[in-house]
């Protein structure tokens, strides 16, 4: 009787992620910084979460690269799902819902990081 030998090897993350098919952190972050977004955008102008998003602090920013804001992240995450007129979505809670749910499904979002 013969055994035989099984080769283990170590696994990449991307490799892991396609098996289990789950959205990685960074995935996750984005939808639900999304889904917030969403969120507050139908809110009246009243409310303190649309206030402090649009809020203009008045501060200079320090010296070298720009850091990445939230507001960019958000832009640049609502061009990847939902294209050019991803904002007109936002104001349709069902279409919103839908188009994120798509991204999620689609896994959009982690095509856009590779």
């Amino acid at each position: 009787m013969t055994m035989k030998k099984e080769n283990w090897r170590i696994l990449t993350n991307k490799e892991i992620y396609a098996s289990v098919k789950k959205p990685t952190i960074i995935e996750t972050i984005r939808l639900n910084r999304l889904r917030w977004f969403g969120q507050v955008q139908r809110m009246e102008g009243n409310r303190i979460h649309k206030r402090v998003l649009y809020m203009n602090l008045g501060t200079t920013r320090l010296r070298g690269r720009p850091r990445n804001r939230w507001q960019n992240e958000v832009r640049e995450d609502g061009r990847i799902v939902g294209g050019e007129g991803w904002q007109e979505k936002v104001h349709n809670r069902e279409k919103w819902k839908k188009l994120l749910r798509t991204a999620r499904n689609r896994r959009i979002l982690h095509m856009a990081m590779e």
